[in-house]
């Protein structure tokens, strides 16, 4: 079978004529047309037909040769049929035990190679019509995808023996063919493709059954929250009267201790107001000291002496008032502590209103991690559950901590992400710096793997098609 063949050049033209016209054909009855017609112009041959082995009519006799449609229902169509669906088995059988043996013949061990067979080649009820039906001599030309599943076969009948020759031809012929029926075939369902999967192969259902298995494998729920750590129980510093920040005398991260001037506002008002509240009472004490100089001799200013009295309290009030306002122009630190603000530069010459935030002072030892969780991973985010740091500056070092608080509402964050605000407690003894940012891992229930990987496609497709 693999000795040379010599094959005249005439020969080779047909060859390649009639594969063209296989790929060209427009439909299976075209092909099927060409396969048992125009065949003859190759090799000799009485009789052929096609049995076509797949849908849309498995099993039958597609085509005959000197006929424009084949009848399922006369004798010679239902002997063909037989016929050919017995050699399709032997096909099949030959192929298994090729590949089993390991066959070096490429076209024999996919089980694609014609072979003649006669009377005698088949079983005794079927070899009793031979003769009535068919010449001597007979070809079957097994068809098959590129996977080595069948396609059905094509058989010739002639009086002369088949030759090593005409066997090659028809071998070449049958590639073409079956190259040209698998452009016509049906494209298989996702449940043929996944049962075709399943029965391909030992090794491969042993895989299967891995992944399977591995799907169902529980694992913890993780979502992922950007992260920071902040102050806890930081004190508030707020501006003290409606004025312009004139100086800062802290920095941001800059550690203070108890009295040190944190910042002060701008006091030319202030001071203004004191120097006139001042000068009034000055005027105010000096009219009451007339006043009661004269009354000691007059009965009228007598009485005057009593509301220069009012005035001049109302004088020190106000002048009272006045420095005490003025005293408040600087704020010094209540406590100490790390003062954390912006930019001083975002501060120095701003208007502030009584009670507006300066700036924070924190205890460097006293830190807990706030968490921004977004709305679609809000996944068994509850108090009491466990989290992870994972510094962005030091990507070697994690810190646990415990949930205490979770927003019941979702606000949009600084980078415009509707999150909620997770806040929680350090568990371990080494704390991380405060100011450190990273990303944090909560951990949630134990679910099955394929839920774990399929949980927000599945929720952005439900939230996409609604349902």
């Amino acid at each position: 079978m693999n000795a040379p063949l010599q094959i005249e050049a005439g020969t080779l033209a047909v060859l390649w004529q009639l594969s063209a016209r296989a790929r060209e054909a427009s439909s299976e009855e075209t092909l099927g047309f060409v396969m048992v017609n125009e065949s003859l112009s190759l090799v000799p041959y009485r009789q052929a037909a096609w049995w076509r082995a797949r849908a849309p009519v498995p099993g039958a006799v597609a085509a005959v040769s000197g006929l424009p449609q084949s009848d399922p229902g006369a004798p010679y169509v239902q002997w063909l049929g037989q016929v050919c669906r017995l050699l399709e088995r032997r096909t099949i059988d030959g192929q298994t035990a090729a590949r089993q043996a390991q066959a070096p013949d490429g076209a024999a061990a996919q089980g694609t190679w014609p072979h003649a067979l006669t009377a005698d080649s088949l079983p005794e009820a079927l070899a009793a019509d031979w003769n009535d039906w068919w010449p001597t001599h007979a070809l079957w030309v097994p068809l098959s995808d590129r996977a080595g599943h069948s396609l059905g076969g094509v058989v010739f009948a002639r009086e002369q023996p088949w030759t090593h020759v005409d066997e090659a031809l028809f071998a070449e012929l049958a590639r073409v063919w079956s190259h040209a029926l698998a452009a016509f075939a049906p494209r298989a369902s996702w449940l043929e493709r996944a049962k075709l999967t399943v029965s391909a192969g030992k090794h491969r259902r042993r895989a299967l059954a891995a992944v399977a298995l591995a799907l169902v494998v529980p694992v913890p729920l993780t979502v992922l929250a950007p992260a920071e750590v902040t102050a806890k129980d930081p004190f508030v510093v707020r501006a003290p009267l409606d004025g312009v920040i004139d100086r800062l005398f802290a920095q941001p991260n800059q550690r203070v201790a108890a009295g040190a001037p944190l910042f002060a506002l701008d006091s030319t008002a202030l001071a203004s107001r004191y120097a006139l509240a001042n000068k009034n009472y000055a005027t105010a004490q000096e009219e009451y000291r007339q006043t009661a100089q004269l009354a000691v001799t007059d009965d009228k200013d007598r009485l005057d002496m009593a509301l220069r009295k009012g005035k001049l309290d109302e004088s020190a009030i106000e002048l009272d008032y006045t420095a005490h306002e003025l005293a408040r122009v600087s704020v010094n630190a209540p406590r100490a502590g790390v003062a954390v603000f912006s930019d001083p530069n975002d501060w120095n010459g701003k208007a502030v209103s009584i009670g507006e935030k300066v700036m924070l002072l924190a205890d460097p030892a006293s830190v807990e991690l706030t968490a921004y969780v977004p709305v679609a991973d809000n996944v068994d985010v509850v108090p009491g559950a466990t989290l992870t740091l994972y510094p962005k500056s030091s990507p070697l070092a994690s810190y646990d901590a415990r949930i205490d608080t979770v927003a019941y509402r979702a606000e949009p964050t600084p980078e415009g992400v509707v999150a909620y605000r997770v806040k929680a407690t350090f568990t371990g003894s080494a704390k991380p710096p405060l100011g450190v940012m990273g990303t944090a891992r909560i951990h949630g229930r134990w679910v099955p793997l394929a839920y774990y990987l399929l949980r927000r496609p599945l929720a952005t497709v439900r939230q996409w098609l609604g349902w």
